[in-house]
């Protein structure tokens, strides 16, 4: 199935925007390679809303549609369309679900599909990354893209890229690598200590983390 993001005139509108408050307050956009068709973007570190505004320009700026996981509340009328056609995928936090599995069968049905995940949940503060993130990508097969938005330098786009190999630890360094050269928007929110996030049961991550 070949999926595309198709907008209405309301988010086209935000689109617009995106681009014009991602332009207007000075970033650049930087894309180490063109990603692939599946993938999931890794978007940290992920510290206030604003990183939702600024990557969604990012996205628009590199000319590449992302979808993203939120709550189904806020899906509901009116805005419901609206968050649809801006890569938004509903998911119901109320019922017991298998999160990991319901995006590997999105992987599974889709031609073209980038998810874009926080681990560090919803504005950082959290005690540890989630793990859902990376067994999706494991388990779907498709390769992990270091997203990243940089306050310090302005710069926001996609890093390197590579396939989780099984080794949680010796992934989570190269994560840790990466991430720790990047500074966000409130550096006391961020998750500082990716190494030695515990990997929990594969398959039941609660994966509860959204752009939001």
């Amino acid at each position: 199935m070949h999926d595309e993001i198709e907008p209405n005139w309301l988010s086209e509108i935000v689109r617009r925007f995106s681009v014009f408050m991602y332009t207007i307050n000075g970033w650049t956009a930087v894309q180490e390679n063109p990603p692939p068709r599946k993938a999931v973007i890794i978007a940290a570190p992920h510290t206030s809303n604003w990183d939702f505004l600024y990557f969604f320009g990012l996205t628009n700026k590199l000319g590449f549609n992302s979808y993203w996981i939120g709550k189904d509340t806020l899906f509901k009328w009116p805005w419901g369309d609206m968050m649809r056609r801006m890569g938004g995928i509903p998911v119901n936090r109320s019922k017991s679900q298998n999160m990991v599995d319901a995006m590997v069968r999105e992987f599974e049905r889709r031609d073209d599909f980038l998810l874009t995940i926080p681990p560090e949940g919803t504005r950082g503060g959290g005690k540890q990354w989630r793990t859902g993130f990376y067994y999706i990508a494991l388990k779907a097969k498709v390769p992990l893209i270091l997203g990243m938005m940089d306050y310090s330098k302005r710069t926001g786009g996609l890093g390197p890229s590579f396939m989780p190999s099984g080794d949680y630890k010796a992934d989570m360094q190269k994560l840790s690598d990466f991430y720790h050269s990047v500074t966000p928007k409130v550096p006391e929110k961020a998750m500082r200590d990716i190494v030695s996030t515990d990997p929990g049961t594969p398959g039941k991550q609660p994966e509860k983390g959204a752009m939001s």
